[in-house]
């Protein structure tokens, strides 16, 4: 788990095929790793991967066929967002992500706002459902706060800081971006689609109360 809280800009220098999908090397930037071992995971712009090499300050992942099908920004070259995985201790300062993308989405607008950015995406209908007023999504792996939303598209609000920390600068209309959904929307859907438990009753089937 991840809390979308970007620590450093990295950038993938190497990307090598292999049986399964490639292997990427990313340049940590200023991501400390004298606490990372080999099969801790590390979210590279919103995607959960697992560390497989270590070379000082770098690091190297694997990344499956199925997930280069459904994600973006992961190419040679590529600066990329990174966050170390949430630590029981650690603040939870911005809401909690898997690292699993749902999709991508599609940049419509990058626009001044005063010191801000105002930034539109457009998502696939599919996910567009899950996407709420002031709810909480992950875009390239920064926990955003949504401003407004209409039809398949929503706008949030970027802050100097944020796009001075992440890879955020690189944006414009028609970029692809990595989305996740906020984790609560999938369990409130699945919830709903059981309905109201016979008699009220949703305790298990065991002796206990």
């Amino acid at each position: 788990m991840f809390t979308g809280i970007v620590a450093a800009v990295g950038r993938i220098s190497m990307v090598t095929p292999t049986e399964g999908g490639v292997r990427a090397r990313i340049e940590a930037g200023g991501l400390a790793l004298e606490d990372v071992a080999l099969g801790d995971s590390i979210a590279v712009s919103g995607v959960c991967l697992t560390v497989v090499a270590l070379h000082g300050d770098a690091f190297e992942v694997d990344v499956s066929r199925e997930t280069l099908g459904c994600v973006t920004g992961l190419d040679r070259g590529a600066a990329v967002n990174l966050e170390k995985a949430l630590r029981l201790s650690d603040r939870l300062g911005g809401h909690l992500v898997s690292g699993h993308v749902d999709g991508r989405g599609t940049v419509e607008r990058f626009a001044a706002l005063g010191d801000n950015r105002l930034l539109e995406i457009s998502v696939p209908r599919e996910l567009a459902r899950y996407i709420a007023r002031k709810g909480s999504v992950a875009i390239d792996g920064v926990s955003l706060t949504v401003n407004d939303v209409s039809g398949d598209r929503f706008t949030v609000n970027l802050i100097p800081h944020t796009i001075a920390h992440t890879n955020f600068g690189r944006l414009h209309p028609g970029a692809p971006v990595n989305v996740e959904i906020d984790l609560l929307a999938r369990y409130v859907e699945r919830t709903a689609q059981f309905g109201k438990p016979e008699n009220g009753d949703i305790r298990g089937q065991g002796d206990g109360a």
